[in-house]
């Protein structure tokens, strides 16, 4: 069944897989696909970004959950109540987004471009790194891939993401998009 492609429905089910795949792991110092990251830090990642983001940019503070360090789990789900929780608001629809990179963007949209899309891409981190089901929504993959590759040299020129990996023609869309982010498809956690 494919994501809803408002922002506030696309975050549930995204967010709801990734909570799926937190929920599951048993150890949060495992490697993780990004050099020098364990599985912990994948959630790190997704919850100390995105509040600054939001408070610079439209002036809204989140709901914060306990440390990372101390309750992996509980960071998460905190977070992402917050994150649904401001999707889901009403008023949520009238607010932007401003940021001297990008500009001014309607809220809704700028979470999901940014922040759910995001949440997508390292859910494959997360799952990889916990031996976890780690193949991503076909569809919804597909739509990441194509755009982002419109804009390749712009992607690589911010930082954000590592050199593309190269993958057979063959290979299953998750690899193409993995790989074209800079993650090695057949990377394993090490024994």
């Amino acid at each position: 069944m494919p994501f809803p492609h408002d922002p506030a429905g696309r975050h549930r089910a995204i967010a709801g897989i990734f909570t799926e795949r937190v929920r599951a792991v048993d150890d949060w110092d495992a490697p993780a696909p990004v050099d020098g990251w364990a599985a912990r830090d994948v959630v790190r990642h997704l919850v100390e970004w995105f509040p600054s983001f939001l408070e610079s940019g439209a002036g809204v503070t989140l709901d914060r959950g306990p440390s990372v360090d101390d309750d992996p789990v509980a960071a998460w789900t905190t977070h992402a109540d917050a994150v649904q929780g401001l999707l889901d608001d009403p008023d949520t629809a009238t607010k932007v987004l401003s940021n001297p990179h990008i500009g001014d963007i309607p809220l809704p949209q700028a979470v999901d471009q940014f922040y759910v899309s995001d949440v997508f891409l390292h859910t494959w981190d997360l799952a990889r790194a916990t031996g976890q089901p780690d193949r991503l929504d076909e569809e919804f993959a597909n739509q990441m891939f194509s755009g982002m590759q419109e804009h390749d040299e712009m992607l690589r020129a911010s930082g954000q993401y590592g050199p593309r990996v190269d993958v057979p023609e063959t290979a299953d869309i998750t690899d193409k998009l993995v790989g074209f982010i800079g993650r090695d498809p057949s990377w394993t956690p090490p024994a």
